[in-house]
């Protein structure tokens, strides 16, 4: 155990405070336990009860008149919108704070904020845009993207937003898909103290998308000249206009997300405004702790579902903290530097990003005094045990480590973190209330205390409305609901504890399996990459003659390392030791870099079916990789396997 708060700290926790006002409405509970299991067994009380005590709007609704999935029916009869739940309470100070790199930091106060959201919607509205049509953009993470969603989603538009540092056939695939009426793109964005000029990808992406008769221009630097054909960003947030809210029906779609399209065309996933506003009510306030006046940061690109997430922190008051670079520019403690001098309270990042600060051996607890730093999050893959230590060591000793995973599927986590909980090495402290997430075995059936499928059995708010496009549902059930009908099947290995705690280990499509016995593969990175020789790794279970096939481990070195027998000796003793002799691979090999989707996670599956004869051309999209070339290695490799 790491960590534990004590009774004082529990006191001012959002969770402890809904637990005392479920008391006072009769419905008391003994521990965070007791109260999970109402909530995943009592969904109309519960997700009532969220209903209530956020005040999402002031009259009762049938809470779930159709229990199913696919195809749950929410509130029945309710209307709401996001952007107008944000403005709702007439608030002072800061809604956003914002920074670049080589750029001073920005702020916009709320009534700048609403203002300048009111202009936008208006604009919109100019432009021929209404309720249902979609509006998409091509922006980095900074305010000028939140103002264009709050806007969009005020008229009741649907919002679809790619990040600049996807390629321009990588955002038709996506925008094609959803026929946007209008684009709003940036010129431009810096990133590792580079400057990526983005204005032809910017033409080629609107000329390939004949819906769009409307273009807006962000010019991200002083010295840009406006797109092409567009209209000013200045231009499209100025006036006056207050803001008019559409008031919606609760399943009006909300925004349109994206699978990682690295195997064809990414699934354009719809949620709805209500589903969204009830769960990101519960998830950033019971989950995250942010509340008024809070200071929420979170690490990420506007092409990432937890931007989404950053962004529900301003429907509970806190001022959200943008970053628009590379984490690690000018140094890897970029990240803490922006922590440190916004008075951060709760701050967010990727597994990866904590891994290397912990094998850079950084020590911020020693530079920045975090004044205010309550929580930190990570994401986006398992966090290993080295990297939970290295926060309570490196960073600061009294946080709170809320490691979690869910998806874009849902837009949260299933499984994450609560401020009444103790915090134990390379776990994640709980389920999430109304997640009702369990470890199916082979014969699907549930287990505590051994890996199996994370399954979720009851319908979630969040959950998709539909795929876009998919008119019969066919892509959307055989996406989630093929290998258990009527049960979300979501493609993690999971083990659920004995205390109630959970760790994940990694996609149960890229397991690997010895002797009938499957391991996740974050355990064998987790091993292999606490050598300070490896900087990063990725293991690929290929069929071959008898039981086990064969296990190959690629490896990127750190820099001056080599990998000589003795170093591929070290690496298969490290696995040997640390995991089990069944799980050594049976060839080590150095790659020149790893490819990842552009949210980091590796291509496991992929990569292991262009080595075993697919071709590489239709199950891997380039243009959804984060570096396209790093995938040419695996292409050689597989044509020098296929000679043999």
């Amino acid at each position: 155990m790491l960590w534990q708060p004590d009774a004082s700290r529990i006191r001012k926790t959002k969770m402890h405070e809904y637990m005392k006002w479920l008391d006072s409405k009769g419905q008391p509970f003994e521990s965070y336990d007791d109260l999970w299991k109402w909530s995943v067994e009592d969904l109309e009380g519960f997700w009532g009860s969220i209903w209530k005590y956020f005040e999402v709007a002031e009259a009762d609704y049938p809470v779930l008149p159709e229990r199913k999935m696919p195809g749950a029916r929410w509130f029945d009869g309710s209307e709401t919108n996001f952007a107008e739940r944000v403005f709702r309470k007439q608030r002072e100070g800061t809604a956003i704070i914002s920074k670049g790199e080589k750029k001073a930091d920005r702020s916009l106060s709320w009534q700048e904020l609403e203002k300048k959201t009111g202009a936008f919607a208006s604009t919109l509205r100019e432009m021929g845009v209404g309720a249902g049509d979609r509006v998409a953009a091509y922006l980095p993470n900074s305010p000028e993207a939140v103002v264009a969603f709050l806007g969009c989603a005020s008229i009741g538009a649907v919002w679809s937003c790619c990040s600049p540092d996807f390629g321009a056939p990588a955002v038709v695939d996506r925008f094609s898909q959803i026929q946007p009426k209008v684009l709003v793109a940036t010129d431009g964005y810096s990133y590792g103290g580079k400057w990526f000029d983005r204005t032809s990808e910017v033409a080629a992406i609107a000329s390939s998308l004949p819906s769009v008769k409307k273009l807006v221009g962000v010019e991200a630097r002083s010295t840009s000249v406006p797109l092409h054909g567009s209209t000013p960003w200045d231009d499209a947030v100025s006036g006056t206009t207050r803001t008019e809210f559409e008031i919606l029906p609760f399943d009006h779609p909300l925004w349109i997300l994206y699978s990682s399209g690295t195997t064809g065309l990414p699934k354009p996933i719809v949620h709805g405004h209500g589903g969204i506003l009830v769960e990101l009510m519960k998830a950033v306030s019971l989950h995250t702790d942010v509340r008024e006046g809070d200071r929420f940061f979170w690490f990420t690109t506007t092409g990432w579902m937890m931007w989404n997430y950053l962004v529900g922190g301003l429907l509970h008051g806190a001022s959200v903290v943008l970053y628009n670079g590379s984490p690690t520019y000018p140094g890897l403690d970029a990240l803490w530097d922006l922590v440190d001098r916004t008075e951060t309270s709760f701050m967010g990042g990727s597994a990866a990003y904590f891994s290397s600060c912990a094998k850079a051996g950084l020590q911020p607890r020693s530079t920045h005094a975090f004044k205010k730093l309550r929580g930190i999050g990570s994401t986006g893959s398992p966090l290993s045990p080295e990297s939970f230590e290295w926060v309570y060591s490196g960073v600061k000793d009294d946080v709170w480590l809320a490691s979690m995973s869910g998806g874009t599927d849902v837009c949260t986590g299933f499984v994450g973190g609560s401020p009444t909980l103790p915090v134990h090495s390379g776990e994640i402290q709980c389920r999430c209330l109304g997640a009702k997430v369990e470890a199916f075995d082979e014969n699907g059936a549930p287990v505590v205390g051994q890996v199996g499928e994370l399954v979720v059995t009851e319908p979630m708010p969040s959950m998709p409305l539909y795929l876009w496009g998919d008119d019969d549902g066919s892509r959307y059930a055989e996406s989630y609901f093929s290998m258990y009908p009527g049960v979300w099947r979501h493609g993690d290995w999971i083990e659920i504890t004995k205390r109630g705690t959970c760790v994940i280990y990694g996609r149960s499509d890229a397991t690997i399996k010895r002797l009938g016995v499957r391991i996740g593969t974050s355990e064998i990175y987790r091993a292999v990459e606490s050598l300070p020789e490896v900087a990063d790794s990725m293991a690929v279970d290929l069929p071959g003659e008898g039981e086990n096939g064969k296990l190959i481990l690629f490896v990127v070195l750190a820099k001056g390392k080599k990998l000589d027998q003795e170093m591929v000796a070290r690496i298969k003793a490290k696995v040997k030791s640390d995991l089990s002799p069944r799980y050594v691979p049976d060839e080590v090999l150095e790659a020149p870099s790893v490819p990842k989707t552009l949210n980091g996670k590796k291509l496991e599956v992929p990569v292991k079916r262009v080595l075993t004869g697919a071709d590489p051309s239709k199950v891997i999209n380039r243009d959804s990789i984060a570096d396209p070339a790093a995938v040419d290695f695996y292409v050689a490799l597989a044509g020098k396997l296929a000679k043999k």
